[in-house]
């Protein structure tokens, strides 16, 4: 992975992720770099903003969220993020999402 200057821009966090898992996991950090690229597109830019993947194992999907709020909120709109998830994936990769509070990343592109 190459450093980048302040003139190169912002790197999306699943390209970051892509390059550091692909040298120690393999298929399964592809994985999950699949995952954070479908991310915004599957669940919207709001909830992106409030809630990002950040483990992956087997077909459970582990999501952090900004606050308690969001994780409540997040349970019932479960269903519908799966399908949508599996859909941008074109395969049925999540099974199972677990939602818990974490640390959200405030910049991505």
């Amino acid at each position: 992975m190459k450093k980048s200057n302040k003139k190169d821009g912002f790197v999306h966090i699943g390209n970051v992720i892509d390059d550091v898992l692909s040298g120690y996991r393999g298929d399964i950090g592809g994985e999950l770099a699949r995952v954070w690229r479908a991310w915004d597109c599957a669940v919207g830019s709001v909830i992106a903003k409030n809630a990002q993947p950040a483990a992956f194992k087997g077909k459970l999907l582990l999501v952090y969220v900004s606050n308690s709020t969001w994780l409540h909120q997040l349970q019932f709109l479960k269903k519908e993020m799966l399908s949508k998830l599996n859909a941008a994936l074109d395969k049925p990769m999540v099974e199972e999402i677990k939602f818990k509070i974490g640390s959200i990343e405030e910049s991505r592109d």
